[in-house]
């Protein structure tokens, strides 16, 4: 088993002995299932920062009141999130106010595509209520919730979309290719560089196939990126 999924199951028993759940989510879980390599360890918790304060004092705390902490354990990495539901966005990339919860099925309707979606608790056990383990083996990707709606939230989707299908090798959702080409306007007001750290992530290495896509879907303004 892969070092770093020992170093969760030793986690989440921590947090279970402290009264509190433990569970890896998005793209640790869609990566883990698709036998790849394990980058980030993402995580969510039933706890509140301020509970893990109590059993685990020594994390990052700077993104405490967003929810966020950050935690090293035996030499891994990992990226703590308290379960959340979030408002209404206000600046195409961040929710006005986040409210804490305890309930998986109200997390994952803030999480973006159905392939990120999926969780794997300290059993090992995949818990998925919006179809992500059916995507991977489909090779679709969708989006949770409105795919109109979640574009406009947060612009940025369009290329973790194209991205991810890139990457994947996916089809995309008809109603989020829709969403995808009527919204691509959007990037116009994001802040290119984010927009740059993104499209690094991408990683096939074929650049021709890359600047296909994005033609497809006739977004100049990642095509002159590009250049």
């Amino acid at each position: 088993m892969d070092k770093k999924i020992d170093s969760f199951l030793f986690l989440a028993e921590l947090f279970s002995k402290n009264g509190y759940q433990l569970f890896l989510v998005g793209g640790t879980v869609r990566d883990y299932l698709l036998g790849l390599p394990l980058t980030d360890m993402d995580a969510v918790t039933d706890a509140t920062p301020d509970e893990m304060k109590t059993f685990i004092p020594d994390g990052n705390f700077t993104f405490a009141k967003y929810g966020n902490v950050g935690y090293k354990f035996n030499g891994t990495k990992f990226d703590l999130t308290t379960l959340r539901k979030e408002d209404e966005y206000i600046d195409s990339r961040h929710p006005n106010s986040v409210i804490f919860v305890k309930d998986l099925s109200i997390d994952v309707r803030r999480r973006d595509f159905t392939i990120n979606g999926i969780y794997l608790d300290r059993d090992m056990k995949i818990i998925d209520y919006v179809g992500g383990q059916n995507d991977l083996r489909n090779h679709l990707l969708r989006m949770i919730g409105d795919p109109d709606k979640r574009i406009k939230e947060d612009p940025l989707r369009i290329i973790r979309a194209l991205r991810f299908a890139l990457d994947f090798n996916l089809s995309i959702d008809e109603e989020l290719e829709t969403a995808i080409k009527c919204n691509s306007y959007l990037l116009d007001n994001l802040n290119k560089d984010k927009i740059l750290q993104d499209l690094k992530k991408i990683r096939i290495n074929d650049k021709d196939k890359i600047r296909k896509i994005f033609h497809d879907y006739n977004i100049k303004l990642v095509l002159d990126m590009l250049e």
